[in-house]
C-alpha cells in the first residue's frame, strides 16, 4: 500500500525564463518529519508552495492524499503557515481565540454551528500548543514564540493529516525555538501528523527530522540526516566554505 501523502514526479518551475526547479522527484509518506533546506534563493518557498498547490508546475505532477493537485479538494485536511505570519500586525484588535476560530471550518449553516462547541476546539486546538490560558488576550500582546505556537493552533484545529511549515522560528528566541521542537515531537509521535518544515539552521533541524530535503541549483536532494552523508551533501550543495554550527541547547 503506497503511505505516500505527498509526491512529485519530474517537477519543473520556472519564473519567467528563470528556471528554479528541475525533475524534482520525492515522497513524503504519513508520519514523516521532513526538514527542506538550501541556500538563499534555493526555492524551498517554492517548492513548498507546489506542495500545497499554491504554485502550478511548468511540468510534471504533484499528488497530494493521493490525489492530483489539480483534483484535490481536501484542504481542511492540511495546515499551512506561511512566512507571512511573522509579520502580522501587532495593532491588530483581536484575540488569541478570534485568531485561531477564524480557521474553523465554517462550510455548515450558520445556525448548526454551535458556540461553545466551537470555543471547545479553539480551547482544545490552544492546550495542545500549551498556549490555552491566553485564550482573550490581544495577540499583539505576545511574544514572538508565543504568536508561532497560536499560529500553530490555528492550524491544528481541523485536525489536518499533514503541517507545512516556511521558516517557523526565524526571529524567535533559543529558548522558544526549544519549545517549538519539543510540540513538533508531540504533534508527530502523540497526534500522528505529517510535518514537513523550512529552515535556515542546518544544523539543528538535522538533529530532530528523519527526512532531508536539500535544494541545490534547481535539484532536490533526498537523505536521511545521517551526519556523515548529510554534511558531505551540504558541503556539495553549499560549498567547501561552508562552517556547520550544532546546537546543543
Amino acid at each position: 500500500m503506497d503511505k505516500a501523502i505527498v509526491k512529485l514526479e519530474n517537477v519543473s518551475f520556472s519564473y519567467g525564463k528563470n528556471k528554479v526547479l528541475e525533475d524534482v522527484n520525492f515522497s513524503i509518506e504519513e508520519g514523516d518529519f521532513v526538514g527542506i533546506i538550501g541556500a538563499n534563493g534555493s526555492a524551498k518557498t517554492t517548492l513548498l508552495k507546489l506542495m500545497v498547490g499554491l504554485l502550478e508546475p511548468d511540468k510534471g505532477a504533484v499528488y497530494l492524499m493521493g490525489k492530483a493537485i489539480k483534483d484535490f479538494k481536501d484542504y481542511k485536511s492540511i495546515g499551512y503557515i506561511s512566512q507571512n505570519v511573522r509579520h502580522f500586525n501587532p495593532m491588530f484588535p483581536a484575540t488569541v481565540k478570534e485568531v485561531v476560530g477564524a480557521n474553523l471550518n465554517t462550510s455548515r449553516n450558520f445556525f448548526e454551528r454551535s458556540r461553545k462547541k466551537e470555543e471547545e476546539k479553539i480551547y482544545k486546538a490552544l492546550e495542545i500548543v500549551e498556549m490555552g490560558q491566553f485564550m482573550d488576550k490581544k495577540i499583539g500582546k505576545l511574544s514572538g514564540g508565543q504568536k508561532q505556537r497560536v499560529f500553530i493552533a490555528r492550524a491544528l484545529i481541523n485536525k489536518p493529516k499533514i503541517l507545512f511549515m516556511d521558516e517557523p522560528l526565524v526571529g524567535v528566541d533559543l529558548n522558544s525555538q526549544d519549545k517549538f521542537y519539543s510540540l513538533m515531537e508531540k504533534l508527530n509521535k502523540e497526534y500522528n501528523i505529517t510535518l514537513v518544515m523550512v529552515s535556515h539552521d542546518i544544523g539543528v533541524i538535522t538533529e530532530k527530522v528523519n527526512r532531508i530535503l536539500c535544494l541545490s541549483r534547481g535539484r532536490v536532494y533526498d537523505h536521511k540526516p545521517d551526519q556523515t552523508i548529510c554534511f558531505d551533501m551540504l558541503k556539495e550543495v553549499f560549498g567547501n566554505k561552508m562552517n556547520i554550527l550544532i546546537h546543543r541547547h
